[in-house]
């Protein structure tokens, strides 16, 4: 196999090579660690490279392999995490100039899990500050593969960039209010945000604790299914970490997908949806139909207020998260963080708790609606793959900002599963959807999203090469 063709390859597929001795994680590593030296001057996914640590991890790997000690399907395959996820003697920043020497002294949960699996662990990946929405003034941005023109995503961009262009094999990133699902559309990947509390937020910076999902990035839903079925689970360092046991989330891959119910708000999909999103989504469609999945009218319960509601929700819990260094340290925050924090102080107890009673009934409401269908169908967001330029006007208009999150940050206020697929292209750019599942049902939004990996290539297509 050529090595043009070995950056892309899906991580499980490099693990059955792996494993079968035609490639060795020395290689693998070895490739990698090239590959970012050559392009990531320009892409700037990673924000720290641990290259020694992690040729020694790959070293170790390939002895074990070779002694027939095989751990699993991360086993020798070099992944990379959102610096926001504590790696014990190494930064972890979190994007802010405050954190730029901070060293902790453990792993975060889903790294020790990474590394228990076998992985290695090749760096950090860049995101905006604190997790928000922008980037802190002294950090260049991430920049699209496909074209540097294009937005990357949000807080995890780093991830989708390093993931889309052949950096690493599969990463981790953070939602908080769309920021796995928006950068994997950007860049054409495969994203899976579970539900709240099914990964451990142990060793993980807060933006907002009740609102951050952390999960993988990959190029596959099978990947992603690999990836969440070693972080998932129950943490005695994490108490809201879910104590319902992890599934097989592969166990029903390969079996299909009919008499699935997909639900559709056909009113949701179109409102202010551009053309080529509504077109693909209509695609999609046809393709799950061809499939045996069974399509059904539903009505979303309305997510105006919840949108709303997200932004003093989020500000309130990273005013708690920033305690510590804030107004203390305010002038080594970036704008955007500032202001957010800010915004938090401001909020009344009396607002907060009409905002806890309003997402108490969403998610109700929202319930119900799985009571008829399986998953939902819905867009990513409703922009046909904007343009840096377009985003940087767009946050100064706050009927756009809310139009951006309608379809994600409502179920992050509920806490439901969703993963993002590749599924279609305009321009050039890779457009994206993403499939909903009742909480805990990860599972089923892994077999989907195989089933129409399988019937489709969208997700094979990659940039740069």
């Amino acid at each position: 196999m050529g090595e043009s063709v070995i950056h892309y390859l899906d991580l499980t597929e490099l693990a059955a090579r792996i494993r079968s001795r035609e490639i060795s994680p020395v290689a693998a590593t070895r490739g990698q660690l090239d590959r970012i030296a050559a392009l990531d001057g320009t892409l700037r996914s990673y924000a720290l490279v641990m290259g020694d640590p992690a040729m020694a991890q790959a070293e170790a790997a390939e002895k074990e392999i070779k002694a027939g000690s095989y751990r699993g399907p991360l086993h020798g395959v070099p992944l990379a995490v959102k610096d926001l996820c504590d790696t014990a003697g190494f930064i972890t920043a979190g994007g802010m100039a405050i954190h730029q020497n901070r060293i902790p002294a453990e792993d975060a949960t889903v790294v020790r899990r990474l590394q228990e699996a076998g992985a290695v662990l090749l760096g950090k990946l860049q995101l905006t500050e604190g997790a928000y929405s922008d980037h802190h003034p002294c950090i260049e941005p991430p920049r699209n593969p496909w074209h540097a023109e294009h937005w990357p995503g949000m807080s995890s961009s780093g991830s989708g960039v390093a993931t889309a262009a052949g950096l690493c094999y599969g990463s981790l990133g953070s939602d908080t209010g769309g920021s796995i699902r928006f950068p994997c559309a950007a860049n054409g990947l495969t994203g899976l945000k579970p539900s709240w509390g099914r990964v451990s937020r142990h060793g993980v910076l807060d933006l907002a604790p009740s609102l951050d999902h952390v999960g993988p990035m990959a190029r596959s839903a099978v990947d992603a299914g690999v990836l969440l079925g070693v972080i998932a689970g129950a943490d005695a360092n994490d108490p809201t970490a879910s104590l319902d046991p992890v599934p097989d989330y592969l166990a029903a891959v390969g079996q299909g997908i009919r008499g699935l119910r997909i639900g559709i708000d056909a009113a949701f999909n179109c409102d202010g949806v551009g053309f080529a999103t509504e077109t693909m989504l209509a695609d999609v469609a046809e393709t799950f139909r061809a499939l045996g999945a069974r399509m059904v009218d539903v009505r979303l319960p309305d997510v105006t207020q919840a949108v709303a509601d997200w932004f003093p929700l989020c500000a309130v819990e990273a005013a708690v998260a920033h305690a510590a260094s804030y107004p203390a340290r305010k002038d080594e925050y970036g704008p955007v963080l500032a202001s957010v924090v800010d915004a938090g102080l401001s909020v009344s107890g009396v607002d907060l708790q009409r905002i806890l009673l309003r997402r108490m009934n969403l998610r109700g409401r929202m319930a119900e609606v799985f009571c008829k269908v399986d998953v939902l169908l819905i867009p990513v967001h409703p922009f046909d793959s904007p343009t840096v330029e377009a985003m940087q006007a767009l946050a100064e208009t706050p009927s756009l900002v809310s139009a951006l999150l309608r379809c994600t940050a409502p179920f992050d206020m509920t806490g439901h599963p969703a993963i993002t697929l590749p599924g279609g292209f305009t321009a050039g750019m890779p457009l994206a959807f993403q499939l909903v599942a009742a909480h805990m049902n990860e599972a089923t939004l892994v077999r989907a999203g195989a089933a129409f990996q399988g019937a489709t290539t969208w997700h094979r297509r990659h940039p740069l090469d």
